[in-house]
């Protein structure tokens, strides 16, 4: 069997943990990961600087009035937590094997089929790139306005996104410098955006927000679902992201890395969220920090972190997934993909999620969403825990006319049950999906025979 070439989507299997070459910025493939970049450090840090989401500020603002302060940040602690340990578990595979997300989805679903889940996975990316995108070209404009008179959207949307293209072609060596380099000017900024919110609109939201009843039912944990569900697109294609890190974590360490690393941003952000917008009524981000701040310096350079952070996330939550989607459908090399990703993000209409009642339609979007995501997380890991029983055969995963060709329905049928059970219970969307997803799944690869053959 020959040695593949860097981009082929055919490999010879590959021991976990072999590194024999320096990995280029850009070389990014759906072989089996031979060279991985990330120590246990860094990875913390990719993470911590990848998940400071705008989004998570649309959903503290969305819960305002159905919970009090405690109820609110109890319900961003617990999102992380769940999120930590499903990224744990589902990025094994990634991890064990360096294997992506497209490949990993082969056993369950097929190599055709695993469309169904990439497409799934990719068109929140694109959105939210594009949400985000528009927020960080808003601060920058701001900036720019305030400090030299220029005031032109527009103008720094499509600057900002051609920046944002150019970094992304880079890939995950170029992903891991920016992620690392800005992790400590992220933390200092929210811990000063999270003071300034707190010293202007202190005294009128202690009453309110410490008082107020709330509820500790189903609003409680649809909460909980909302500040999870900002990521469970990550939750599923977290193997793109595994694959890079380096031997040697276990499991538990793992999701402590995954939980504290995406905490204090989610706790930040999802907090001075709900804050300023029971205090202002405002959910646009940049509107709210125009009004908390000032001093013109400190706004200045609070804007830039908004922007800054609109980069680091998107390059590593919003770019990867669906870049990895076009390689595998496509046949695409990674550097050609990052840029058609970019260019797709423009057809989002971005400007339309940030008008003042964006908040509550951002929410519908995080339940629709995750009521899709939460069944295939559920086929994926019923698939590699139960029916693969942690051994994946590399050789078949990149053998498209092997047992795993064409489209397992047993997955299909399975992802169609959960989405139905999340759609009845749209509240607690991804929650409710998991069960039926999971045992139809299970019940179908044990007992019905078109989904034997995928079984070998």
């Amino acid at each position: 069997m020959t040695t593949p070439t860097p981009h082929s989507t055919a490999a010879e299997p590959v021991a976990p943990g072999t590194a024999t070459t320096t990995k280029a910025p850009g070389d990014e493939s759906l072989a089996p990961q031979q060279t991985r970049i990330m120590g246990r450090p860094s990875y913390f840090l990719a993470w911590f600087g990848g998940c400071v989401s705008i989004g998570t500020f649309a959903m503290g603002s969305s819960v305002v009035g159905t919970l009090n302060l405690i109820q609110a940040t109890l319900a961003i602690a617990i999102g992380c937590f769940v999120i930590g340990i499903a990224l744990a578990i589902n990025g094994a595979p990634g991890y064990k094997y360096g294997i992506p997300f497209m490949v990993q989805a082969r056993s369950a679903f097929g190599f055709a089929g695993t469309r169904i889940p990439g497409l799934v996975r990719a068109v929140p990316a694109i959105v939210w790139y594009g949400f985000q995108s528009w927020i960080g070209a808003g601060a920058l404009n701001m900036v720019s306005a305030t400090l030299f008179g220029f005031d032109n959207l527009v103008f720094y949307f499509i600057t900002f996104q051609l920046l944002q293209i150019a970094l992304s072609v880079m890939g995950f060596q170029g992903i891991k410098w920016l992620e690392n380099i800005g992790s400590a000017f992220i933390l200092a900024s929210l811990v000063y955006m999270f003071y300034a919110t707190v010293q202007r609109y202190g005294d009128e939201l202690s009453a309110s927000l410490l008082t107020m009843e709330g509820s500790w039912g189903m609003p409680f944990w649809g909460a909980t679902m909302l500040f999870l569900g900002i990521y469970s697109t990550m939750m599923l294609n977290v193997s793109d992201y595994s694959r890079e890190h380096k031997h040697g974590t276990g499991p538990g360490l793992l999701t402590t890395i995954y939980a504290m690393s995406i905490l204090p941003c989610t706790l930040f952000m999802g907090m001075i969220g709900y804050m300023v917008s029971e205090a202002t009524g405002t959910a646009d981000p940049i509107q709210v920090f125009a009004n908390a701040v000032d001093n013109t310096p400190l706004l200045m350079t609070t804007l830039l972190f908004i922007a800054f952070a609109q980069v680091t996330t998107n390059v590593l939550n919003n770019v990867v997934p669906p870049t990895y989607v076009l390689m595998d459908v496509f046949k695409m090399k990674y550097p050609v993909a990052t840029v058609i990703v970019g260019l797709l993000a423009f057809a989002t209409f971005p400007w339309k999620l940030v008008q003042p009642e964006s908040a509550a339609g951002l929410q519908l979007f995080v339940q629709t969403y995750s009521a899709f995501l939460g069944p295939i997380f559920a086929v994926l890991v019923v698939d590699y825990y139960v029916i693969r029983r942690r051994t994946l055969d590399l050789a078949k995963l990149y053998d498209a006319t092997g047992p795993y060709q064409g489209v397992n329905l047993a997955a299909v049928i399975a992802t169609g049950v959960g989405i139905v059970a999340a759609l009845a219970f749209s509240a607690v969307s991804w929650y409710a999906s998991l069960i039926p997803a999971g045992l139809t799944y299970y019940l179908l690869m044990q007992h019905w025979a078109p989904c034997q053959r995928f079984r070998q």
